[in-house]
């Protein structure tokens, strides 16, 4: 039976075993994604957090966020240049600025979440930016971090244009994901979902796979629209929700400015990852908002169906059953993903 769904709850469907695929555990998938990143000069304790989110990813069922995302860090022009350590700019007793060291993202913005958090609980709240980094991954995982911290988690990143303005012939904006986290006595409440109709890493992972895109959300380099992923990544995508959608994006390219990103010849080439951690607490007595949320979040899920639909399910709802899931039944690659990971 169906059950109603958000848009950002959009995922890859359920694993399948199949020829083309090897049924792997997690701590199988780990070690195959530590010694993928070790090869490409990662120290251990920098693979450990960029592979212990590909992993979730994976068990939360974005296969596309998963293992495969070591190929893009493999392929991007920023891994070969030189890195630095994630440092502290400019600080106040609630904000921070970060410069990511041309880090990839995974780092940059594990090391601005943990800013983020340390600084609310002195203080109450937070606003943490970081720049001069790369692609970060998903949204969810820090926000789901802060959250555990009993805070409540804002993050938005900006990227590389590869989102097309309506009408427009050349992608101007990024996939920019926008996250919401929300502490209840029952557990973390996470809104997470791309302003792109479909996620990059999804796009390069078909055209890896040798797969079409669907109709209506891709352009090549010309503009013209095309479900050839390869021409895609060439080109670029539509924004989700039409001129909403291109206005939502606009807003999150402007808080990655926020964050430090630097225009580079007029275009946002920089990444911005912009973080607002809160304790609850002081806007209302102790404990109180959690016991709130979680009433909120079981009022919602009681409300009446309509006919067909078994359950009005809750933002990220489906992805921690399905990493309950995978946890034991273990997570399916692309024996092709596989063996360009062991290529590196």
């Amino acid at each position: 039976m169906p059950s109603a769904v958000s848009p950002g709850e959009q995922h890859t469907p359920l694993d399948s075993d199949s020829p083309d695929s090897i049924r792997m555990s997690v701590d199988e998938a780990t070690r195959v994604g530590l010694d993928a990143l070790q090869r490409l000069g990662y120290p251990a304790d920098e693979a450990r957090i960029i592979v212990d989110q590909l992993v979730d990813n994976a068990l939360c069922g974005y296969k596309f966020a998963g293992l495969p995302r070591i190929l893009a860090i493999a392929g991007d022009w920023k891994t070969g240049k030189e890195r630095s350590p994630v440092r502290i700019v400019h600080e106040t007793p609630v904000s921070a600025t970060l410069d990511g060291g041309n880090n990839v993202g995974y780092i940059a913005a594990y090391r601005a979440a943990e800013v983020a958090v340390a600084k609310a609980r002195k203080t109450g709240i937070a606003a943490v930016g970081a720049y001069n980094s790369y692609f970060s991954g998903r949204n969810a995982y820090y926000v789901e971090r802060i959250v555990k911290e009993g805070l409540f988690a804002f993050h938005a990143a900006s990227g590389q244009p590869h989102v097309l303005p309506p009408g427009a012939a050349v992608p101007a904006l990024g996939t920019n994901p926008i996250s919401f986290g929300f502490p209840s006595s029952e557990g973390a409440v996470i809104v997470d979902f791309g302003t792109a109709a479909i996620m990059w890493g999804e796009v390069m992972l078909h055209a890896h796979l040798g797969q079409a895109l669907p109709e209506g959300i891709g352009f090549d380099e010309r503009g013209a629209p095309s479900a050839d992923a390869q021409a895609v990544l060439r080109g670029g995508v539509a924004a989700f929700g039409g001129y909403k959608g291109y206005a939502l994006s606009l807003a999150i390219q402007a808080m990655g400015l926020l964050a430090g990103a630097r225009l580079v010849r007029d275009q946002p080439l920089d990444y911005g990852f912009f973080f607002i951690a809160l304790d609850p607490d002081i806007l209302l007595p102790a404990g109180d908002f959690a016991r709130q949320m979680s009433e909120f979040v079981q009022a919602v899920k009681a409300t009446p169906r309509q006919p067909g639909v078994d359950e009005i399910r809750i933002p990220s709802e489906r992805a921690f059953r399905e990493r309950s899931r995978r946890r034991v039944e273990g997570i399916v690659l692309e024996r092709k993903v596989i063996e360009a990971l062991q290529a590196l």
